[in-house]
Order: C-alpha cells, then sequence, then structure tokens
C-alpha cells in the first residue's frame, strides 16, 4: 500500500520553514523537504533529531588509527623485524605519518558510505518528488498524516495557507 503525501511547492525558504512549523503543530508529520541549498532552521521546524554523522565518523576514524598502528606495530615487531640504523622494533615516531593517513581515509570514506546506506542513496534509486522543482528553484515540502486529526484536506488548506504555490496529492 502506497504511502498518500500532501506535497506543497514554495518561492522561499522562509515560507517553507513557515510552512514545516505549521503542518507540526497541526499534527502532521514532515515525510521530507527539498530544497535547492540548506535552508538553516528548516531541521528544527521539520523536528530532526540532531545528525549521528560526527559520531560515525569518530567512530570510522578511531577504527583507522588502531587497526593502521596495530598493523604497523605487528609487522615490525613480530611478522618481519628490521634492524634500520638502531631502532627499536617498535619505533613509534615512524608510525605516525601512515597512521595519521590511514585515519583520516577510513574516516571520510566510511561516513561518506555509512551516510548513502543511511539515505538509501544509490545509481538506481529513482527520486520520488524530481518533477516538483525541489533541486532547481523550488521548495517542497511533504507531509503526512499523523497521529492528529490532520487528513490530506486539511494539510492541503494548510500549505495554501501557507504561501504554497501549488499543492498536490501523491502516492510515494
Amino acid at each position: 500500500m502506497p504511502l498518500e503525501l500532501t506535497v506543497g511547492v514554495f518561492d522561499s525558504e522562509a515560507k517553507i520553514v513557515s510552512a514545516a512549523r505549521a503542518a507540526r503543530a497541526a499534527g502532521a508529520a514532515v515525510h521530507d523537504a527539498y530544497t535547492p541549498f540548506p535552508v538553516h532552521g528548516l531541521d528544527k521546524a521539520m523536528g530532526l533529531a540532531p545528525s549521528q554523522l560526527p559520531k560515525v565518523c569518530f567512530r570510522f576514524g578511531a577504527a583507522g588509527l588502531i587497526l593502521t598502528l596495530g598493523f604497523q606495530y605487528w609487522a615490525s615487531t613480530f611478522d618481519w623485524p628490521m634492524n634500520i640504523g638502531g631502532k627499536s622494533f617498535d619505533a613509534s615516531p615512524a608510525l605516525i605519518p601512515i597512521a595519521f593517513e590511514l585515519t583520516v581515509l577510513f574516516a571520510g570514506v566510511g561516513t561518506a558510505l555509512w551516510f548513502l546506506r543511511m539515505r538509501r542513496l544509490s545509481p538506481a534509486a529513482k527520486p520520488s518528488l524530481a518533477d516538483f522543482g525541489g533541486l532547481d528553484d523550488r521548495f517542497v515540502l511533504a507531509l503526512r498524516p499523523g497521529e492528529g486529526n490532520a487528513a490530506p484536506a486539511q494539510l492541503k488548506r494548510l500549505l495554501e495557507e501557507q504561501g504554497a504555490l501549488q499543492v498536490r496529492e501523491v502516492a510515494a
């Protein structure tokens, strides 16, 4: 059974933020918002939780650091010990440049892949509301009925009162 969404198209960022606040106050759930650029305050108006990406990035970076230092220490001490210039087998300053580079690599690549997985983005993904102009010059707000008494007709009226240029009901 497809999800029924009420979609409103706006021409300014102030109107979409105001509409998101009004929709949440009316008991509707904000399904998603599509904007041509980041809109300050829209995440709070939509009721989104803070992003977990900084924690994910830290964890991937820490894993990269631990794995890199562990492998280098194991290789230089146990697997292939070589006495070069009288240095000890576990000369830690020599391990730092590679550890730094791989920490950054693990953090960056891991965070990007996690983000793509979390948002279900792939080359095969089809944009569901691409024909509304949310990536060109319009601001699109998709609402779904929530726990309150927000019926699709009420959501349509609410979006029109907030200044929507166009309001349609679509199946997502």
